[in-house]
């Protein structure tokens, strides 16, 4: 058959060149022939490509070196025809006066083409042809007058670039400041006033040239000549269609220079500095350079590529702004929307350097310097920063845009003053609310919270949140600085220009934001109740009234926090930036020796949450964290928000919510546990003195492996914070944002902890339990014996002092109490837990009794307790009046025991929460603002302090209060009460008289208080300062030590889980009245008060329940008290009580008293059969005030 349509029957050839088998049984062969054949094909064709590049090569050499050489020869015969022209004058010249002009203008103008088609830089005979030129046409220019036009400015142009270029080079003889530079600068200086224009487009080469020469003679010490100053400000005192050109060029490359900013002698600098400053128009310059660094940024800008490049431009950029106002009225240029723009953009591309510090703390000879910190410190200003929206809005109709733009910079600077100077935080927040200091320079019709509030508003950032909280993850993760971008330039990919313009439109949004939260956090702390729930409608004060928000606004702004808030701490792990979370896993790195290095260059590297440079995580849950709880205080003091508003449960699966978060508690302590064998590790690393650099032969293995130890343990530590940050988030929100969740989901888990903790120290809750391993121990009658105590009755809290203070944290354990009564006779009653309570109620009530001598504790006007501010100081008086020296031993350890008895009690509150022990007594609101705010490791670190506010001291003090607010809303001037920064504190130093014997002593609110006058625009930071100083500075000692007790007991994070009058609740109970409906469903009967089959009460029971529902709600307290130990109700109800509230019979004998055994919750009632006599006797017995004997 025919195989093909040829026709052929024969196998047609087939040509296999890939080497490969046919088939598979076919022969192997070597495979030479077809793969030689490749081989040669490829290597010839390779061959004859290299072939070709050396053809190629050859004739591009031959085409160079043929032009080289032609152009050479016609140099050479230029050169030749031009020096044949001016064989006739001197060979040399010395001075433009000496120089003979040409006969006209045509002439001049060809040996001038001549010159620049053969001149040579590096030529010493060319750089004399150029100044021999230069002069000759000076003396043509005045004698001809020869215009400056037509095709004279592009030829002076292309003659100055070929002096700048010589100049730049500094070959000899130009590397000198000698006759040919000087004959150099003045052929410049002609140039450039024949050209200005032309001059001031090729600004970015003149203006470096100069800048070099400049530095040259700097370090020589030189003065920069007459001649080079004058001709580097022409261009900018003639006004060209191109004179910002020329002062954007001059602004960056001179203003860098280190001369400029230069402390050290000798003195020459500082006089070119100020010819600077004078000559220019800081105007001109302050708007060039603001369109410079908005349209292209800093990180464009070589001459301001280092940090100390950008400090410098900004402290001369500053000084020639002061210079211009002779150093006063700050104001005048501080609103002025250039500086602003200016000032700002070069702050936030700066890390913080230290300029707010002492004069003798700065290192001359580092990057700032005692002129640097001057210039931008002078920053600081009530002028300026009170000024600072002045000149906003001064158009007469400003587009949406334009106020949306004019926001967004002066956040920018705001905020960079903020993070800057943060030593100065409240003046500039003060400064910024009060605005300007006198009405008449003032221009802008609306405070500077309105402004920024609307400007908040009004941003996609604001909108986007307020709608959908977990929007917020991509708006807050960090985005890649301009530095970073720098980095990735040039690289496969790049972000798109318009996504680079939506981040930098966000990271401005945040800007506004943030600073908005600033103003309005402050604002919170002066303002009391009455204020803020006027709604802006309070007639009193107009400032109070301008800067107050709607309700209905303030409702918006809790909605955007909470959303806010909720996300950073939920989604903390989402947020974190993905770079930092891939350094964490392991890979080649891990073994790399400069690992360590490169993770500490990443861990340097500034935060930038949100794309805004320095802007860290930790400060924006401070900052909202911190608003957002002072803005719920004021609605749990009076609701103006809906019910269910703060919630935020629909984020959560509340239905293994509990269980979720005592699993985080327990992941929480693993991991500081680890954190901690980490630090003994690094301390065992300290003390072996680690040195890095090479060792001996034989030794890199070891110094490789301790360098892979202490990065793993970097990298461990970073793993575990991220890890519970995911593992933990339901923690972080009930640590910072606790109202999010329901309170009784809170006390629940607040219970689950403790039971957690008694676990873990006891083997299970139960004391008898506790009791009975305790002994099996060989220790036994010790151990015991340390939580055994004998109280005498009327000396509880001295006695629990004496016995138990030296437990510590041991006092969590259960206790043995014997109550001794007035007689010395021990009360009848066995301790299953009744006594406990019994003891704990009765020590807290002593040591808050008020007594003859100096008070632990006080109360305010409304009868609620605080640590006394003056105790302390009261108790050194004493002790001198008893003779003793502050210097001796017996009167320091009087001081420490006073202290120690406010840890004591501090211990016995925390007791009482700890076991779950109602105690009758209220303390202070601000008081308990310190423990919600003592926080915990993961707590927002600018929230683990206590901050005073106006509303706080109107808990502790009303009439200073009062005066504060007359002083605050006063319209006049304050300086008519003639007050200074001081405050006379009263101090107690005989209590035995009536009148008590009192003096007082005077302290300086701030140093050199005593000097500073209370004046209209200083008076809120009076206020503050008063406010901290009676809240938190003067009763310190006290309050640190009770926390401190406190904290021994109740682990602090759980209490941050609680506001002040939740905590009030927890402490004492619920206000509300006694619930017997509730009392009763949960009530177990005993003995023949058992309900039987029928479900009926015996008729006892009946008559007991229509007497308690008769009674107040006193006495059912009175009555709650005598069985249970404690007057209030359960926070959860009667059914969360343990033991339950039990009844059961004590006879039939009527003329018996009821009696109780706290220790199990029993009323033991005899069988009334009146209701008369069963409600007699139950209130004899209830106020008899007996105690145990009665059971």
């Amino acid at each position: 058959m025919f195989t093909s349509f040829s026709g052929s029957s024969r196998r047609p050839r087939q040509v296999n060149l890939s080497g490969r088998k046919s088939h598979a049984f076919g022969s192997t062969g070597s495979g030479g022939g077809s793969q030689a054949a490749l081989d040669r094909a490829q290597q010839e064709r390779a061959q004859r490509q290299r072939e070709r590049d050396t053809l190629k090569a050859a004739q591009t050499l031959q085409r160079v070196w043929r032009g080289h050489s032609t152009r050479q020869e016609v140099a050479i015969s230029l050169r030749e025809e031009w020096d044949t022209f001016e064989s006739a004058l001197p060979e040399t010249q010395t001075a433009p006066d000496d120089a003979i002009a040409y006969a006209s203008e045509g002439e001049s103008l060809a040996q001038l083409h001549r010159l620049l088609r053969f001149v040579r830089t590096r030529r010493v005979d060319d750089v004399k042809r150029i100044i021999h030129y230069g002069f000759r046409q000076m003396k043509t220019v005045e004698k001809l007058s020869t215009p400056s036009s037509g095709p004279w400015p592009l030829a002076y142009l292309r003659l100055q670039r070929i002096v700048l270029t010589a100049l730049e080079r500094g070959h000899p003889p130009l590397d000198l400041n000698g006759q040919e530079l000087h004959a150099m600068l003045m052929v410049l200086h002609f140039l450039v006033d024949q050209a200005t224009a032309e001059t001031a487009q090729n600004a970015v080469q003149f203006y470096r040239t100069l800048a070099l020469l400049v530095t040259r003679a700097a370090s020589r010490t030189d003065s920069p000549s007459g001649l080079l100053r004058s001709t580097l400000l022409i261009p900018l005192k003639k006004v060209t269609g191109y004179t910002l050109n020329a002062y954007e060029a001059f602004g960056y490359s001179f203003l860098p220079l280190p001369l400029l900013t230069s402390v050290a002698p000798p003195a020459i600098f500082d006089k070119f500095r100020d010819e600077l400053a004078d000559a220019i128009n800081y105007k001109i310059l302050a708007h060039a350079m603001s369109a410079l660094l908005k349209g292209s940024g800093v990180q464009s800008q070589p001459a301001l590529a280092t940090t100390a490049d950008r400090v410098r431009f900004l402290s001369c950029f500053i000084y020639f702004h002061r210079y211009a106002h002779n150093f006063h009225s700050p104001e005048a240029y501080s609103a002025h929307k250039d500086f602003v723009t200016v000032v700002s953009v070069l702050l936030n591309s700066l890390p913080i350097i230290p300029v707010d510090v002492n004069a003798e703390q700065l290192d001359e000879t580092g990057d700032v310097n005692s002129f640097i910190q001057e210039q931008i410190t002078s920053l600081i200003n009530q002028e300026g920063i009170g000024n600072l929206l002045s000149g906003s809005s001064v158009s007469p109709d400003p587009s949406e845009e334009d106020k949306v733009e004019e926001a967004r910079e002066l956040a920018n600077y705001a905020l960079a003053l903020l993070r800057f100077f943060p030593r100065k935080g409240d003046d500039i927040r003060m400064w910024l609310y009060l605005g300007p200091s006198t009405d008449k320079s003032s221009r802008r019709s609306m405070p500077a919270i309105r402004y920024f509030w609307e400007a908040s508003k009004r941003s996609s950032v604001f909108n986007t949140i307020i709608r959908d909280s977990r929007a917020a993850i991509d708006l807050l993760k960090p985005r890649a600085d301009a530095s970073s971008e720098d980095i990735t330039h040039g690289s496969f990919w790049q972000a798109p220009e318009q996504q680079k313009n939506q981040r930098a439109v966000t990271a401005d949004e945040w800007r506004v934001i943030l600073v908005f939260l600033e103003l309005y956090t402050f604002i919170l702390k002066l303002m009391d109740d009455e204020e803020f729930f006027s709604g802006g409608k309070d007639p009193l004060s107009d400032k109070v009234r301008d800067n107050n928000l709607p309700l209905a606004e303030i409702k918006d702004l809790t909605t955007f926090l909470k959303n806010l808030g909720f996300t950073l701490y939920f989604n903390a792990a989402d947020i974190s930036d993905a770079e930092e979370r891939d350094t964490s896993s392991g890979g080649l790195s891990f073994y790399n020796p400069r690992a360590a290095e490169v993770q500490a260059q990443k861990e340097s590297t500034e935060p930038s949450v949100g794309g805004v440079a320095g802007l860290s995580m930790d400060y924006v849950k401070g900052l909202v964290t911190g608003l957002v709880r002072s803005l719920y205080e004021r609605d749990s003091r009076r609701k103006f928000l809906p019910a269910n508003h703060w919630l935020m449960t629909s984020r959560f699966d509340m239905t293994g919510f509990i269980p979720s978060v005592v699993q985080e508690e327990e992941s929480r302590h693993k991991i500081e546990e680890e954190d901690a064998e980490d630090k003994d590790d690094e301390g065992l690393e300290e003390e072996d003195d680690f040195d890095d650099t090479p060792q001996l032969i034989g030794t890199s293995r070891v110094q490789h492996q301790r360098r892979l130890e202490r990065l793993q343990r970097q990298q461990r530590k970073a793993s575990r914070r991220r890890y519970l940050q995911a593992v933990a988030p339901r923690l972080e929100i009930l640590q910072n944002m606790p109202f999010f969740i329901p309170f009784a989901t809170r006390v629940q888990i607040f219970r689950q902890f403790v039971n957690l903790d008694m676990a873990k120290r006891r083997g299970n809750t139960d004391s008898e339990s506790w009791r009975l391993r305790v002994m099996q121990g060989p220790d036994a009658g010790q151990q015991l014996a340390r939580h055994a105590a004998s109280i005498r009755r009327e000396h509880e809290f001295d006695d629990a002092f004496q016995q138990f203070y030296q437990l510590g944290s041991g006092l969590k354990e259960p206790i043995q109490i014997t109550f001794v009564d007035q007689f010395d006779a021990l009360e009848a009653g066995i301790d299953g837990g009744g006594v406990t309570k019994e003891f704990l109620t009765s020590v807290t009530n002593r040591a808050f009794m008020p007594t003859d001598h100096i008070d632990l504790f006080i109360e305010n006007d409304q009868h609620l307790l605080y640590p006394n501010p003056s105790a302390v100081e009261e108790h050194k008086e004493a002790l001198k009046s008893a003779g003793l020296a502050p210097s001796s031993s017996d009167y320091r350890a009087q001081v420490t025991e006073l202290l120690q008895r406010y840890e004591f009690l501090g211990r016995i509150i925390g007791k009482c929460l700890y076991e779950g022990i109602l105690v009758d007594v209220n303390f202070a609101h601000f008081f308990l603002r310190k423990w919600a705010l003592t926080g915990g490791t993961n707590s927002a670190p600018r929230e683990t302090g206590y901050r005073p506010t106006l509303n706080d001291l109107k808990d502790l003090d009303e009439a200073l209060y009062q005066g504060l607010h007359q002083l605050k809303t006063y319209t006049g001037d304050v300086e008519d009460f003639a007050l200074n920064f001081t405050v006379t504190d009263t101090i107690v130093t005989d209590h035995a008289t009536s009148p008590k014997k009192t003096k007082a002593v005077t302290r300086e609110l701030v140093p050199g208080g005593s000097d500073m006058t209370v004046t209209n625009q200083n008076r809120l930071l009076y206020i503050t300062y008063m406010a901290r100083h009676r809240l938190q500075m003067q009763p310190y000692q006290q309050t640190s030590k009770f926390l401190q007790g406190l904290s021994a007991m109740i682990n602090p994070s759980w209490l941050s889980m609680f506001n002040a009058p939740e905590l009030q609740t927890l402490i004492s109970g619920t206000s509300s009245s006694i619930d017997v409906a509730d009392l009763r469903r949960n009530t177990i009967y005993g003995g023949v008060y058992v309900v039987g089959d029928d479900g009926l009460e015996h008729p006892t029971i009946q008559l007991f329940w229509r007497v308690l529902e008769s009674m107040e709600d006193g006495e059912r307290r009175a009555v709650l008290k005598f069985v249970t130990s404690t007057p209030r109700a359960p926070l959860l109800g009667f059914a969360t009580l343990n033991p339950r509230f039990s009844i059961r019979d004590a006879g039939s004998d009527a003329s018996r008293l009821p009696s109780t055994s706290t220790c199990v919750n029993l009323l033991k009632l005899p069988m009334y059969r009146d209701e008369g006599v069963l409600r007699e006797k139950l209130l004899y017995s209830v106020f008899s005030g007996a105690g145990f004997d009665l059971s």
